[in-house]
């Protein structure tokens, strides 16, 4: 296993981590009622999912 011979920078140790970003999620819209959605997921709004209606994935009053 490679162990480094000398301590890293601080300015090396931060530029490398620099490249570390989050992403912001991929939304793409729902056929059936037009709202953003998550790919591959039903959607939070109607429910639906590739033709299906799936009543545990709407959004209650509690889920904000």
């Amino acid at each position: 296993m490679a162990v480094p011979k000398r301590k890293m920078s601080r300015s090396n140790t931060r530029s490398r981590r620099a490249n570390w970003k989050a992403t912001p999620a991929t939304l793409s819209l729902c056929p059936q009622c037009r709202e953003l959605r998550q790919p591959h997921m039903a959607c939070p709004a109607c429910g639906t999912y590739a033709g299906r209606h799936y009543a545990a994935a709407e959004r209650t009053e509690h889920q904000a």
